[in-house]
């Protein structure tokens, strides 16, 4: 398995936070050193992520540090593809911190399951013991909150529609094509139905479950959330099988809810269906809630007030997003930076 070499690629913008449990993670893996490689690629960071890579580069030979001009993860990925030296691409992601048997677990799965893709269910874990956090969490792992999301909500074991991130062998990307550059958000949705659509499969497997730390306020989930549906139906029209069903079902609900609210004014029975509507949903919420003991009885009452401000935030977004059907969206960076320059420029090692 050694004689494998691999390339983990992990693309990052303002990560500071983050950056050095991830990396330090991915420097204490039982797969030798000398077999695997760990290409940062910074897309203009204006906080001290760039100077703490570069610290930690200065003592591992087997990181480097790559410069992604348009500061995006799909030109940061497709950076990191083309200088990587490895026959394996693992796509690791900065928020996240890695198991010391992953890279090894990555290599063993893709052998034993002749699968194109392989990753692990998210462990979602609060990013301190604040409410708001906790809360965060708690909405990001419930049913009833992301649906039937399984690496999100389970640890199931076998062949799935996506997976987060994941492993490649590289010359998959010779046969699906590089991560579309289009796409801001839902990049590895769409890499993952074109893997599907040229005939090739998909492996989940708890072995290689990482930590995931979303971000720490609700309000800041919310907002993080209208932006990312924004990008639903224009990945769609990228590619029709990129977004499941459940990534739509709340733009529909809004527009349920919007069209009740609206004839309420006029009908009665209208008004009774927002009524119903809503406490239906509510009660699904606590019902859904009350079966995590896990919670603690705080977060259980708050947990379908936060749900449904969580789904009418992505359905809003969702909706909004439906301008992009007629303009395509900028391919700007979502989170504030360096300034960028239009389109990725060659890397160099820095």
């Amino acid at each position: 398995m050694s004689s494998i070499k691999v390339s983990v690629v992990v693309p990052i913008r303002n990560e500071e936070a983050y950056i050095s449990a991830c990396l330090n993670s991915l420097l204490k893996q039982t797969y030798p050193a000398v077999s695997y490689e760990v290409i940062v690629v910074d897309g203009r960071s204006s906080d001290r992520s760039r100077e703490i890579v570069e610290g930690i580069r200065g003592a591992h030979a087997n990181v480097r540090c790559l410069d992604n001009p348009a500061a995006i993860v799909p030109c940061g990925m497709n950076i990191g593809i083309r200088n990587s030296r490895g026959e394996i691409i693992i796509r690791a992601d900065g928020h996240n911190v890695y198991p010391a048997d992953y890279i090894e677990n990555c290599v063993k799965y893709l052998e034993q399951t002749g699968a194109d893709n392989v990753g692990g269910p998210w462990v979602t874990v609060p990013a301190n013991e604040s409410f708001g956090a906790r809360l965060v969490a708690a909405v990001l792992t419930s049913p009833f909150g992301v649906g039937d999301s399984k690496f999100r909500i389970g640890s199931t074991e076998g062949y799935v529609e996506t997976v987060p991130f994941g492993a490649f062998r590289r010359d998959l990307f010779d046969r699906v094509g590089m991560y579309n550059e289009k796409l801001v958000r839902n990049q590895d949705n769409e890499l993952n139905a074109r893997i599907r659509e040229a005939g090739g499969k998909i492996y989940q497997a708890p072995a290689l479950r990482t930590e995931y730390h979303p971000v720490a306020g609700f309000w800041k989930l919310l907002r993080v959330t209208f932006r990312t549906s924004q990008w639903h139906l224009f990945s769609i029209r990228e590619n029709a099988r990129a977004m499941g069903l459940r990534h739509l079902v709340p733009g529909l609900f809004v527009v349920a809810l919007a069209a009740l609210l609206l004839a309420s004014f006029f009908s009665s029975h209208a008004l009774f269906g927002v009524l119903a509507l809503l406490l239906a949903y509510l009660l699904a919420g606590f019902v859904v809630a009350g079966l995590r003991t896990s919670y603690g009885p705080s977060i259980a009452l708050a947990m379908p007030f936060a749900c449904l401000c969580f789904h009418v935030s992505y359905g809003l977004g969702t909706l909004a997003g439906g301008r992009y059907l007629v303009q395509p969206p900028s391919t700007r960076p979502i989170r504030e930076g360096q300034p960028i320059s239009q389109g990725a420029q060659p890397a160099e090692d820095l």
